[in-house]
């Protein structure tokens, strides 16, 4: 026990050090998995219990007006880790086994070379590393590259090839990793991209007693798995404190899209999934949206309005709630290089901009650049998913412009004062949505007309 706290000690004193001598921050990104924007207990959840991320609230900023680049899980994935909209390469879908990949004219897995944060980060020195969900390729594609090729100094992933790390060890990694880089005097970069409240749903015992005088057993089982998720965040943010380090560390939480649902009643049941195991299937998907229209794989604001909550002492306002700001996920690999002294390569153009002075408290009212959607809805929409047939979608300015898949039916939202998008403008606001249709149009002519690089698994030659 001696030589145990001797070793703590040590690590304190060195973070101590680190703390006041290096000027580069840490980075902790969380990204849930079909987190809605309403299931937190700091957004009104009427049962689900957060207090490791409402303390990330309180001690940051609450940002209400952010968006993920899709629906669904890789697409959006994709754009956080390239700074562009993954339609760009071409990944509009999640990553599935071959046959689905190949009939979607989707490539098999992110090209390696494309630019990513991660590898950015480890060129400017910093300690860089992937604990949880990957998805950027499939655990059905064994050939396909594992996270340390895109610039990870260390991971343990599900949704990947190679062995299949339990969803619940994501934050003891992360807490190790942190250790050491903190030993080595380096600022680090972590994603740690946590399995819940992704189907299946792995309940844990204790996590089920916590919630045991709810009635309903789908209620318990999604708010036991959410705690549990809760619980792993706090961890690490304990160990942040423990190392003195937390004030020279940005923490962000949000997700990859919306909530889950299912289109009507569904029997509860056990499913299987070949990366994470057995567990409660999507019965118990009981996210909520906060009052946006549409759930998981919509582009209305349900499907792509997440939660985004920023901490960073001294430099982001605590307590503070930001309700107005329009920034997005592709704005992220600009902004973490940017606050980490990161100099972007010249040939890279992002499709996203530097939001450092959003996050210190600047709001942006006003989008500089345009945003763009793309997702494969069908039309006409689908009675029991009426909010799920956006196909194509731009926000500019402070307008939001959604499109079925042929570009012949349209609606049009100021999105700055109308988050809910009750009041389609497209009639009164004609010359406007013109414009917008025009610039989603010459979006929509830059984009390939399928997968290039070295992004397909020998499985193909088997089709």
């Amino acid at each position: 026990m001696k030589l145990h706290h001797l070793f703590v000690f040590l690590i304190v004193l060195i973070g101590t050090l680190n703390s006041e001598t290096s000027p580069r921050p840490n980075i902790l990104f969380i990204l849930a998995d079909d987190w809605g924007w309403g299931d937190l207990s700091c957004h009104g959840h009427p049962y689900v219990k957060t207090p490791n991320i409402d303390r990330l609230a309180r001690e940051g900023t609450d940002f209400h007006r952010f968006t993920v680049a899709s629906g669904v899980c890789s697409p959006s994935r994709t754009a956080i880790m390239t700074g562009h909209f993954p339609a760009r390469y071409n990944i509009d879908g999640h990553f599935a086994w071959v046959p689905s990949n190949a009939k979607r004219n989707m490539p098999d897995w992110l090209d390696t070379n494309a630019p990513t944060l991660p590898r950015l980060l480890k060129q400017a020195g910093y300690a860089t590393a992937h604990y949880g969900k990957w998805h950027l390729a499939n655990d059905m594609i064994p050939d396909s590259p594992l996270p340390s090729a895109y610039g990870y100094d260390d991971y343990g992933a599900f949704n990947c090839a190679g062995e299949q790390m339990p969803v619940h060890e994501d934050s003891k990694h992360a807490v190790s990793f942190i250790q050491k880089a903190v030993a080595e005097n380096k600022p680090f970069y972590i994603n740690l991209w946590i399995h819940e409240p992704h189907t299946p749903f792995h309940t844990v015992p204790k996590y089920e007693w916590r919630f045991r005088h709810m009635e309903s057993e789908t209620d318990r089982i999604y708010a036991s798995v959410l705690s549990h998720a809760d619980d792993r965040i706090g961890e690490i943010l304990n160990a942040l404190d423990t190392l003195n380090i937390a004030d020279n560390t940005l923490v962000i939480f949000t997700s990859d899209n919306g909530p889950a649902r299912s289109t009507g009643p569904t029997e509860l049941k056990l499913q299987y999934d070949t990366a994470t195991g057995a567990g409660w299937g999507i019965a118990a998907s009981k996210g909520i949206t906060g009052g946006r229209k549409g759930y998981k794989s919509s582009l209305f604001e349900g499907g792509i309005g997440v939660p985004f909550i920023a901490r960073w002492p001294g430099k982001i306002s605590a307590r503070k709630v930001d309700d107005q700001s329009l920034f997005s996920a592709v704005d992220l690999l600009p902004t973490f290089c940017s606050i980490s002294g990161t100099a972007m390569p010249e040939t890279y153009q992002p499709d996203g901009v530097d939001i450092t002075q959003v996050l210190q408290g600047s709001p942006l009212l006003s989008r500089p650049k345009p945003l763009f959607w793309k997702f494969p809805s069908t039309w006409p929409a689908n009675k029991t998913r009426p909010h799920h047939w956006v196909s194509w979608a731009i926000v500019h300015h402070h307008w939001k412009l959604v499109a079925n898949r042929d570009l012949d039916y349209m609606e049009l939202y100021d999105i700055s004062k109308d988050p809910y998008e009750k009041n389609n403008l497209l009639k009164k606001q004609a010359t406007v949505a013109t414009s917008l249709a025009a610039e989603l149009k010459q979006w929509q002519s830059s984009l390939p007309e399928g997968p290039s690089g070295n992004v397909f698994s020998e499985l193909r030659n088997k089709l």
